[in-house]
């Protein structure tokens, strides 16, 4: 099969093209249970959707997928009890990242890190709620529970932000292939800081969800591609992969996700740096 130059055509709901490896890992999804149960909060940045643990597990079968990072949405703000409950349901099959505030108690970070909590997330869009007055301090405090920062911000600002976020202890994993609001090229100032901080040896990419800031659109994202391919060139041991499943800015027109594992082959331009980043990679980074 000839990937180079395209992207073979699946139709909407069937397999993809590329048949992922054992233990391939989706690292950025999201679970909405019963809202009656786990109501919206008042910060949510949209009406959040239906979409239950077993639509993703329908998700998992067809994308041949083993291990899940579930990541606690915008739409709960700190209330981590659908996570939990999917923590719980999932097992060791699965990772999790909450939103905490500075109040929380260590009992509670120990309890959460027991289920499978080891990120805590800061979400700098609409609908986050921890601001980046607190990440040092949050950061330095679940590092002593094996927690890892996630980060979604617009890339086009890293520059601005590169000596803190060098100084964090512990990891920190960047969202969305950089989350750059406006594609941008690989000299940008932005995109430069997103490679020297991945040079670090302490940060990580979720190449993902490229249809959120693509202009070029699908079938294969290339302005967000460019950057996915110089960042895999850069360090293919620290990328993962994620669907970023019910695609909840989407939700009237959701991507395929078939079509979004064949764009990581696509990206990747090879089997064995694809089988790196969905199977090798997260398992290091997620300790399953």
């Amino acid at each position: 099969m000839t990937w180079r130059n395209t992207i073979p055509e699946t139709d909407a709901g069937s397999s993809p093209a590329f048949k992922a490896p054992p233990n391939a890992c989706d690292c950025h999804l999201h679970i909405y249970g019963p809202k009656e149960r786990y109501p919206e909060a008042p910060t949510s940045p949209f009406p959040i959707p239906n979409a239950p643990l077993s639509a993703y597990r329908s998700v998992m079968r067809q994308l041949g997928l083993a291990r899940a990072v579930i990541v606690q949405p915008s739409g709960y703000a700190d209330d981590n009890s659908c996570l939990v409950d999917t923590l719980e349901a999932l097992g060791e099959s699965a990772r999790g990242i909450a939103v905490v505030k500075p109040t929380v108690t260590d009992d509670e970070l120990q309890r959460l890190t027991d289920l499978g909590v080891c990120g805590i997330r800061f979400h700098m869009l609409a609908g986050g709620i921890l601001p980046f007055d607190v990440l040092e301090e949050m950061a330095a405090r679940v590092n002593a529970f094996g927690w890892h920062v996630q980060l979604q911000m617009d890339g086009r600002h890293l520059h601005e932000r590169i000596d803190m976020l060098k100084q964090l202890p512990g990891t920190l994993v960047i969202d969305h292939t950089g989350k750059f609001l406006e594609p941008v090229n690989t000299d940008h100032p932005g995109f430069r800081a997103l490679l020297d901080l991945v040079d670090t040896g302490n940060v990580w990419v979720k190449l993902s969800a490229p249809y959120e800031t693509s202009k070029e659109g699908p079938p294969s994202y290339m302005d967000v591609g460019r950057l996915a391919r110089a960042l895999i060139a850069q360090a293919p041991d620290r990328m993962v992969w994620a669907s970023n499943w019910p695609h909840p800015t989407m939700q009237d027109n959701p991507p395929d996700d078939a079509a979004l594992l064949d764009v990581l082959r696509y990206w990747a331009e090879s089997d064995e740096i694809a089988n790196r980043i969905l199977s090798d990679n997260p398992e290091k980074l997620y300790g399953f």
